[in-house]
């Protein structure tokens, strides 16, 4: 279920779904998003969250033995159809946002 609801676009949030609509069809683990996306861990995972609460991603646990793999399993985050639409619909709006900012003129007065 996808929510109508947007979250809050802040550059952090924008950054991570750059990164998932730079391949939305493919899975993407944390740690993985975190550094492509220049974000630490503790930044994404509570995004990641939120995205997931409003049905943006669909996310699932890896399949493996952490004792063969020497490593914890991972968390592998998707966009769903409707969330690739509704990312690439709200970084629209903030750009448009973003420019017709900069095309206002500086209030009168300063």
């Amino acid at each position: 279920m996808t929510s109508t609801r947007e979250p809050r676009m802040t550059l952090a949030t924008q950054l991570v779904l750059g990164t998932l609509l730079s391949d939305p069809s493919s899975d993407h683990y944390g740690l993985e998003l975190s550094a492509e996306a220049g974000l630490p861990s503790g930044t994404i995972h509570p995004i990641l969250a939120r995205l997931e609460g409003l049905g943006w991603l669909e996310s699932s646990w890896e399949d493996i033995d952490p004792r063969v793999e020497g490593r914890p399993a991972r968390r592998y985050y998707r966009l769903s159809a409707a969330g690739a639409d509704s990312a690439r619909a709200a970084l629209a709006r903030v750009s448009h946002r973003r420019a017709t900012a900069t095309l206002r003129p500086a209030p009168s007065g300063h």
